[in-house]
């Protein structure tokens, strides 16, 4: 048996896998994010560690045979987060997220610094990355900074607390800014440029190899043997990429979780920074991938679900399986500011189009339309720096969706489809890559792409009809941006 634990941003998933891949059981815990300032966007890192270990808990009461029968452990989670330790290993104060926008400014400051980063680090700095967030406490909170021993992401926290061990994969580490992406080792030149030096860092490994073993205490208590592997994971998109086959250059999917994500792996080191697309190191070794990102993707249907105090569901049940046309309202998604292609921590999110008419209904539409442009700004960006795609699989929370999943075919122009296991991708990931490093397996023979349950065509009028609303949608974004700060 394996265990997939994925440390997300609104949650913790856990879920079980059999030695023949298939899912045997899940659980969950949520989490909590605190925004004491605006554009902060922060959590309490021992709040992932109860949640995980929260999450086991309800396996091992569960399903308490296999629980013990764990060989391996793999680990997922949010990108970016900077979760700084003192000596003692213990937090100096609240981590600060991949959606916070607060060091725009340092981001400037650091490109000054190293003006090599493009180059080495494969992306532009922005505030979602982690080495900004430290140029902004080295300046606004100088006696943390002081004290700061080591900088873990946020799987590479919790585990540190299941094993005792400091490590970070490939992966993840290519987010930080920190990372020679090409070279996959730490880069001495970044690290100076913010202050910091190699010791600061955990070591690292490729997300399938071993990196700890899961601590005596934590395995007494859930049953397990002595010797549970834990394997190096991935951020969380590159362990979705495990969780769905992707590993063969050209593979793409769609992610609809919190944020929005388009992923695609390549065979090479290819960064594309002029249009904000990223260029990480994948879980494997040998491949790396590019990403266009959103900052709020689902989470833009949440916020009008708590806005309208209405469940997310009971939103999305008026539209049924599809849409005829465009809504007459449309949204810019960007509540939390953009990345791909803006790279615009101030962008800020609007409805346009409101009239006496419009309905509640035409709300969701919009809401789920305008997060569609938004991946359709990222299909182009991600088309200047290779071949276009043709298909994606579409995964994460909002894939439950058939309406927004034929809205995505429509807009975007490609095939897009429904695969099984949609929603715990990243935790699935996790689960391989614990099988890969606790039993030497071949990726291929893992890594195997899950199920399709359905696809979705772009249909010809409505396709035609998203073109024009696109061209409308785009110039909303440069017209508002003079007067939203």
């Amino acid at each position: 048996m394996f265990l997939g634990l994925d440390v997300g941003t609104s949650g913790v998933k856990a879920v079980l896998e059999d030695e023949a891949g298939a899912l045997i059981a899940s659980a969950g815990r949520p989490l909590a994010l605190s925004h004491p300032q605006p554009l902060w966007s922060e959590q309490n890192p021992d709040h992932w560690v109860e949640a995980v270990i929260g999450a086991v808990d309800d396996l091992a009461r569960e399903r308490p045979r296999e629980t013990a029968a764990v060989r391996g452990i793999g680990l997922s989670g949010q990108m970016h987060g900077a979760t700084l330790l003192n000596r003692d290993g213990r937090p100096l104060r609240p981590a600060i997220l991949w959606n916070d926008g607060r060091s725009q400014a340092e981001c400037a400051e650091l490109e000054r610094r190293c003006p090599e980063l493009h180059a080495i680090a494969g992306n532009l700095a922005m505030p979602g990355f982690t080495a900004p967030k430290l140029v902004w406490v080295a300046k606004h909170e100088p006696r943390i900074f002081a004290e700061v021993a080591k900088v873990l992401l946020p799987k590479a926290y919790v585990r540190y607390r299941l094993s005792g061990e400091m490590v970070e994969d490939m992966s993840d580490a290519a987010g930080t800014l920190w990372l020679d992406v090409g070279a996959r080792r730490w880069s001495e030149k970044l690290l100076a440029a913010t202050g910091l030096g190699l010791d600061h860092m955990p070591r690292l490994v490729e997300g399938n190899e071993r990196s700890a073993v899961l601590s005596p205490e934590l395995a007494r208590r859930w049953g397990m043997g002595a010797d549970v592997v834990i394997a190096g994971g991935a951020g969380d998109n590159a362990a979705s990429a495990i969780g769905l086959g992707a590993i063969t250059p050209g593979d793409a999917f769609l992610s609809l979780g919190t944020s929005g994500v388009l992923f695609r792996v390549t065979d090479r080191f290819a960064p594309a920074p002029q249009a904000a697309v990223h260029a990480f190191c994948h879980a494997l070794g040998g491949l790396w991938h590019q990403m266009g990102v959103m900052l709020s993707a689902a989470a833009s249907l949440a916020w009008l679900a708590r806005i309208l105090e209405t469940p997310e569901a009971a939103l999305l049940a008026p539209l049924g399986s599809s849409v005829d046309r465009p809504s007459p309202v449309q949204f810019l998604p960007y509540l939390d500011g953009e990345r791909t292609p803006h790279n615009d921590a101030h962008a800020a999110g609007a409805l346009v189009g409101l009239r006496s008419a419009a309905g509640r209904a035409d709300l969701v539409q919009a809401v789920l339309e305008g997060v569609a442009f938004a991946s359709r700004d990222m299909f182009a960006a991600l088309a200047r720096s290779a071949q276009p795609i043709t298909e994606l699989d579409l995964v994460g929370g909002g894939s439950r969706s058939l309406s927004w999943a034929q809205i995505m075919a429509d807009v975007l122009g490609v095939t897009v489809h429904r695969v099984e296991e949609g929603e715990v991708g990243a935790a699935i990931g996790a689960s391989r890559l614990a099988r890969l490093a606790a039993t030497g397996a071949a990726p291929a023979d893992v890594c195997r792409k899950p199920q399709r349950l359905q696809s979705f065509e772009p249909r010809g009028p409505q396709r035609a009809a998203y073109d024009d609303a696109y061209a409308q949608w785009r110039k909303l974004y440069p017209a508002l941006k003079e007067c939203i700060s």
